[in-house]
């Protein structure tokens, strides 16, 4: 296991030691591996650490906590993402809030093309869990990845539905990658992994704490590109995430409900106030997003698995015939520009990709 790593991760787990600080320390110090080097009286004179914090990060104890969590994550099929690693989310990536660790299970592309968040009540009526159903089936044909939060109303409808109509699906936990949190979800979950996954800040052990939940909803608008609200009450968590989402600069969306239905009561306040663009359909939503009409999806001539993974990876990123440029592919792949340009030359020699004009790339029909 890579030292500096762990030692990452180990100074994330201390006690007082939050995203600000954690960024502040590398930072000021210039690696993890180097803060746990020094003594308890250097420590101090940095702003934010007192001497309970300084005490705990010369305790060796840390280290052994983080190799745990190393050791779980193994043992759960869990991938640890530090935010200096390149597959860090890029939407988290221009964060000043973003997490500095995430524990992720599944089959998940937290980069994709294009991904939606839908949030709403926990106590959903059949109007908007309808509204929730038919939502996911006009999104369909567009791909997105939906993003939510696993809880009961609208959240666990979202997710049901994607897996329904084949559609990928993350769940953001309040609590650790091992907790389910409401424990009746816990089935959706794992069908989950394997179309979509579930993401944490929270450490292994971890339960779900009432204090995770707002924290957990800055993560569903941080890796979201857009957030749509059906059904919500005067306060909660879905009018907390809407807040997040407008002070990221990014889009909000409402649908409106019935005017004595206290469970859209938060749904028209965002409209009223200009937090939320009202949507009445998909039409709405995807006018207001520009995304592109769906076309008709062609058999890709690629279907084996390359031996070269990063050669997979941008063989993956085209799902049809459709030209992309290196920034398009640098995107959605995150693979560095002089890996990307090699591979691509390496493609285009094998016959599986054509170079375009305009550093363009499109699969190879032949």
């Amino acid at each position: 296991m890579e030292q500096e790593r762990l030692a990452l991760l180990a100074l994330r787990l201390i006690p007082g030691v939050g995203d600000k600080l954690f960024k502040h320390l590398i930072e000021t110090i210039g690696s993890a591996s180097e803060v746990f080097r020094l003594p308890a009286s250097r420590l101090m004179r940095i702003e934010g650490i007192g001497p309970r914090t300084a005490k705990a990060v010369r305790n060796a104890k840390t280290f052994q906590e983080a190799e745990n969590q190393f050791l779980k994550a193994e043992q759960n099929q869990t991938r640890i993402c530090i935010y200096s690693d390149p597959s860090y989310p890029r939407r988290l990536s221009t964060l000043s809030d973003a997490p500095t660790v995430l524990f992720i299970k599944g089959n998940v592309n937290l980069n994709q093309k294009r991904i939606v968040a839908v949030v709403g009540t926990r106590r959903a009526t059949a109007y908007g869990k309808g509204l929730t159903h038919e939502l996911i089936k006009g999104l369909k044909p567009y791909e997105p990845v939906v993003i939510s939060g696993l809880a009961y109303g609208i959240d666990i409808q979202a997710h049901l539905s994607c897996l329904q109509v084949g559609l990928p699906t993350i769940a953001v936990l309040g609590s650790g990658i091992d907790t389910i949190y409401p424990n009746a979800h816990r089935n959706t979950a794992q069908k989950m992994l394997s179309c979509g996954g579930l993401i944490t800040e929270e450490p292994f052990g971890s339960g779900p704490d009432a204090h995770h939940f707002p924290a957990r909803n800055r993560i569903i608008a941080g890796l979201s590109d857009a957030l749509v609200v059906i059904e919500a009450g005067e306060k909660g968590g879905a009018l907390i995430t809407a807040d997040i989402m407008n002070s990221y600069n990014r889009d909000v969306f409402a649908f409106p409900g019935s005017l004595f239905n206290p469970w859209s009561a938060g749904c028209h306040h965002l409209i009223k106030s200009h937090q939320a663009q009202l949507i009445t359909g998909v039409e709405d939503l995807i006018g207001h997003l520009n995304w592109d009409s769906p076309k008709v999806e062609y058999p890709s001539p690629i279907s084996q698995t390359h031996a070269d993974p990063y050669a997979n990876s941008i063989l993956a990123a085209f799902t049809r015939f459709k030209p992309m440029t290196i920034d398009d592919l640098q995107y959605l792949t995150g693979l560095p520009l002089n890996t990307l340009s090699s591979r691509l030359l390496q493609l285009e020699l094998e016959g599986k990709l054509n170079a375009l004009p305009g550093n363009g790339y499109q699969l190879s029909k032949g």
